[in-house]
């Protein structure tokens, strides 16, 4: 007789703010990683990428305000973010319009590497979890987001 040996299987852990935050803690931690080698900090990285989504050039002080609105810190923070790229030469003025900031030659060299690194390890990271599986997540934490920022808002 054979008898074949079974594992309990682990109910998949439900999403709460302590899944949400040791997934995001752990991503991060490695992103940091790539970060670190280039000499980047985690909130140069995102103030860079704001850049790069507002097209490439964008005012001061809307930099700040998005900025703001994804790392939840403190405005002064972020101006201070800003000043280190000015004055480490990966943001400078504008030229066609001196109130907006854009990224230099050497900033987005820096950020072309940085973001392909990224990718492959998020690449990893995601590699084989269902696209279903990906959209409902993304639904949960977008809905998530959402509610948070209007509790900030009301606070």
């Amino acid at each position: 007789m054979t008898t074949t040996a079974t594992t309990p299987t682990t109910p998949a852990p439900t999403a709460n703010g302590r899944t949400v935050a040791l997934a995001f803690f752990a991503a991060r931690a490695v992103l940091e990683g790539v970060l670190t080698r280039h000499g980047l900090t985690y909130h140069q990285s995102v103030t860079i990428r704001a850049v790069v989504a507002a097209g490439g050039s964008i005012a001061r002080d809307a930099l700040v305000a998005d900025v703001n609105g994804s790392l939840k810190t403190d405005e002064s923070v972020v101006r201070g973010v800003v000043d280190e790229l000015t004055a480490g030469t990966l943001l400078e003025e504008d030229p066609a319009d001196p109130s907006r900031l854009r990224l230099t030659e050497a900033g987005r060299e820096l950020d072309e590497t940085t973001s392909a690194e990224s990718a492959e390890v998020s690449a990893r990271l995601y590699a084989g979890i269902p696209a279903e599986d990906l959209a409902v997540a993304g639904r949960v934490l977008a809905l998530v987001t959402e509610r948070a920022n209007a509790e900030l808002a009301g606070a």
